[in-house]
């Protein structure tokens, strides 16, 4: 059996960013608050449970004046505000990439757009992005949500429309979305901000150059990753044998009956994970 593992596989910038800044923070401190996961990854979140870092759902479950780290995905406006409200020291690891997209989603609502965010509604970095759009507007996730959208542009009376996205939407989807937009909204003046990572995009451009060559693919990533499931997606589109796990242990399948077998991982997976698998690829 020939294994081709992904040379993106693994942890991003954002991730090693706010990882390995987190560490620092317990090595100094041995306690430390975290509002939400830090990362979408048990393995890494346990770890770091394991030296004293303690996630919290809400600032309103710990003491004033504490001290608390912002996950890599970032949060909302008004938690801002709440925290410098309750003398709470913040340790912002939002990835830097994040934290562009809410500079620009503030400055185009401060300069009359509408904006469409393109990305997973209920997931932590479109909950916080949403929060710098301003009053004007929505989150696009499905394409049979655009007419609602468009009707709500219409009574905002404005005629510019920006759209951004979340850092691991699917690349496809967005190009998908954008031309659908464009179709309809002919009368506006409609501004395209690709703010998909660029980690993202390359890690999904290897995922499907793979798994058209491979006769099985593994995705190895958190449950709740977004990013890694739009691997396992995607990969499917080229390779109908493809399996999302988290850890090795969710492996129970006889992979020597393929000749070519690949594997990727999402931009929060632990290179242990991943070493893991190839291990048990090998035996």
């Amino acid at each position: 059996m020939e294994i081709i593992m992904g040379k993106l596989a693994g942890f991003c910038g954002g991730v090693i960013n706010s990882v390995s800044k987190t560490e620092k923070l317990l090595n100094d401190t041995n306690s430390i608050y975290c509002l939400g996961e830090l990362v979408h990854n048990k393995q890494v979140v346990d770890k770091l449970e394991s030296k004293g870092m303690i996630t919290i759902d809400s600032l309103d479950t710990i003491p004033d004046n504490s001290s608390v780290v912002i996950r890599a995905h970032g949060v909302a406006k008004d938690v801002y505000e709440f925290a410098k409200f309750k003398g709470i020291k913040i340790y912002d690891l939002t990835c830097p990439n994040v934290l562009k997209i809410h500079e620009k989603a503030e400055e185009l609502a401060n300069n009359d757009y509408y904006i469409i965010l393109i990305a997973q509604k209920d997931h932590p970095e479109a909950i916080g992005t949403i929060s710098f759009c301003g009053d004007r507007c929505s989150i696009l996730e499905n394409i049979d949500q655009l007419d609602d959208i468009v009707e709500d542009i219409k009574k905002s009376q404005l005629k510019k429309v920006a759209i951004i996205s979340q850092t691991t939407f699917s690349v496809l989807k967005f190009n998908a979305f954008v031309q659908k937009i464009k179709t309809i909204l002919v009368e506006y003046q409609i501004d395209v901000f690709n703010t998909i990572c660029s980690a993202t995009d390359l890690r999904q451009k290897e995922t499907a150059e793979i798994a058209k060559e491979a006769d099985a693919m593994i995705i190895i990533g958190g449950k709740n990753s977004s990013n890694t499931k739009k691997l396992y997606e995607l990969s499917l589109n080229y390779c109908k044998d493809t399996f999302i796990i988290e850890t090795v242990k969710d492996l129970d399948k006889d992979f020597s009956v393929y000749n070519k077998v690949g594997v990727m991982a999402g931009a929060s997976t632990p290179k242990e994970s991943i070493i893991e698998v190839i291990e048990y690829l090998k035996k």
